[in-house]
Formats: C-alpha cells, sequence, structure tokens
C-alpha cells in the first residue's frame, strides 16, 4: 500500500505507509481517485487555521472523488463500485439546525475530514456513508474531485434565488467564481457580468457564460439584481455592493483577512439590499451540485492545470501559493 500525507505540525509533513481503516457500522472505504488542494489546506501547513478548525497530526484533504471499494455494516453492498464524492462537515445530526437541513451550522461543535478528521490525501478513505453523493457511472472523476468548491456556490446559488432573466454579476475569478458563472449561467440571465483583477480570466469566464467582464479599478455598472462574491478580498464585498441596484440581492462566500472594508449599513439600508452570507455546503447544495454536475451544466475539468503525485505535496502547496496566472485547480493523485 503507498504512502499518505501526514502533516505533523506547522510546517512540518511527511509521507507514512498507509493501511486502510477497515470500514465500521454506517461507513464505507473509498479508494481515492484525486484530492485538491486550496487555500484551507495552506493555511493547515503553515499553521493559519483558526483554533479549533485544525487538529494535528493530521492527513490533510477535503476535496476529493473516488470509488467505493468496501461498506460496513447496515450500508447498501451496492454502493460498492460506485463513483462518488463526500461531504466535510462531520454534523451531529441531532441538533435544532441538523434538523433544519443547516449542517454547516451544527452547534455540535466543529468536525471536518482533512482539517479534524483524516482527509483524502492517502490512497483511500474511510467516513460515514451518510456523507456520500454518488456520480454517474460515466462521471469524470478527475473532474468531479472539484465538486466540494463548487458545492459551496451551490450553495450561494440556491441562496441567491436567481430568476431567468435576472441581470447577475459575479466578482471573483477563482475556482469559486468560475463555479458561480456556470451556476448563474444555467439560471438563463439576461445579462451575466463578471468583475477580476486580471484580464487574462476573461477567455475562460465568457467560455462558461459570462455576457461581459470588467476589471474592478475601471468603471462598473450599479443596476444588477444579484451579485455573488467570491473573492474575499479586503473590498470585495463593497464591491459587490455597489454593484446592485435598490433593492438586489447580494451574496458573501469569500473570507477575507479581519480588517477587511467592510459593507456600509447605511448603504444597506438605505438601498434595502439583501445580504446572505455562505460557509460550506450543506446537504441539498451537494445534491443540487451532483446533478447539475451530471447534467453536463458544471464543467470543471478546465480549471485543472497541474495533477502531481502525493509525494509532492509540497510542490503543489508552493504552486497553490505562488500567485503564478497560469496555475489553476491543483489535484493530487494518490
Amino acid at each position: 500500500m503507498s504512502g499518505a500525507v501526514v502533516v505533523e505540525a506547522p510546517g512540518a509533513h511527511r509521507l507514512v505507509p498507509h493501511e486502510p481503516a477497515e470500514p465500521g457500522p454506517g461507513e464505507v472505504l473509498v479508494r481515492v481517485h484525486a484530492v485538491g488542494i486550496c487555500g484551507s489546506d495552506r493555511e493547515v501547513y503553515q499553521g493559519n487555521r483558526p483554533e479549533g478548525y485544525v487538529r494535528y497530526p493530521l492527513v490533510p484533504g477535503h476535496e476529493w472523488s473516488g470509488t467505493v471499494e468496501r461498506t460496513g455494516a447496515g450500508v447498501p453492498g451496492s454502493l460498492a463500485g460506485r463513483k462518488v464524492v463526500g461531504e466535510g462537515f462531520r454534523n451531529c445530526q441531532v441538533c435544532d439546525r441538523c434538523h433544519a437541513g443547516e449542517t454547516t451550522l451544527c452547534t455540535a461543535g466543529y468536525e471536518e475530514t482533512g482539517f479534524t478528521r483524516p482527509g483524502a490525501m492517502a490512497p483511500t478513505l474511510t467516513l460515514p456513508a451518510r456523507l456520500l453523493h454518488v456520480l454517474p457511472d460515466d462521471a469524470d472523476l478527475t473532474a468531479a474531485a472539484l465538486l466540494e468548491p463548487a458545492a459551496c456556490v451551490a450553495a450561494a446559488a440556491l441562496k441567491a434565488g436567481a430568476r431567468p432573466g435576472d441581470r447577475v454579476a459575479v466578482v471573483g475569478t477563482g475556482t469559486l467564481g468560475m463555479f458561480a458563472v456556470q451556476f448563474s449561467h444555467a439560471a438563463s440571465p439576461a445579462e451575466l457580468l463578471v468583475v477580476g483583477t486580471r484580464r487574462d480570466r476573461e477567455e475562460l469566464s465568457r467560455r462558461f457564460g459570462a455576457s461581459d467582464f470588467r476589471t474592478k479599478d475601471g468603471p462598473l455598472p450599479d443596476d444588477f439584481d444579484l451579485v455573488v462574491e467570491t473573492a474575499g478580498s479586503a473590498d470585495a464585498a463593497r464591491t459587490a455592493a455597489g454593484l446592485l441596484r435598490r433593492g438586489g440581492r447580494l451574496v458573501l462566500t469569500g473570507i477575507p483577512a479581519p480588517g477587511a472594508d467592510g459593507l456600509d449599513p447605511t448603504d444597506l439600508v438605505v438601498r434595502q439590499l439583501e445580504v446572505r452570507t455562505v460557509f460550506g455546503a450543506p446537504p441539498d447544495a451537494w445534491a443540487h451540485t451532483v446533478r447539475v454536475f451530471a447534467a453536463g451544466l458544471l464543467d470543471p475539468r478546465p480549471l485543472v492545470t497541474h495533477e502531481l503525485p502525493l509525494d509532492r505535496f509540497a510542490e503543489a502547496l508552493e504552486l497553490v501559493g505562488s500567485g503564478d496566472p497560469r496555475v489553476g485547480k491543483v489535484l493530487l493523485r494518490p
């Protein structure tokens, strides 16, 4: 059995021998196909993750795809051999928020695959079967490794409630921004504007359905019905709010550093803006993502620019943090 990546403490990692954890009652063993790296994984490695949101030593990896290899007691045997993705939040299922379907607000405390529980930077991953979402048999598992960030954007799309004919804008052109463009395009907007910092994302934005592209330092309109913010930069929320008409709807998904230039409450009240926020993806957002992906309306594949073996974990982290515009989504392959 090949090795798994273990981050022993901030700045320290090694490849260790990996033995599959046999699935217990209600669990499955998944053979990992690919695992994505995002900014949160860099936080884990650098030690910047807030207290309580990481537990060392840790096998990271919360964005993954794979195939069910074995099932534990009480799990339908028909899951074996199926292609799957899985939710990361280990919700308690019994608190009032979980019963309301808002599992990312579980009051029992934070537990998540790849942060406080073993993640997918290993040949196999054992997790509760209830967290799985089954993919079509012909699904591209490499593309499917990106469905975790896509599900976070799906949560924003569901909260946004885009209607056909809405004028929609997306702020941010990273992975989340490009997913927001695709989800927005699927809702048949009258206009779909993307606002970014670099012109080199215009071609991909238009490929995914954008009708216009502008940089945030140029003149911007102020009459959109709906804006989805994905950038997480210090001024992204204000830029996004400025794009809206009176009574418009704003959904924030980016997490800026402390001290960001926040929204003006006077502006929110006077213009009667509706503001929603997203952190993670509840089950309905995951189910929506898988449906849209299976229908061919969501194409993560063009976002993948690098695929590396697990033993090049350090190199992959450097790529993700390089700021190089040629670096998109980086995947590791066990």
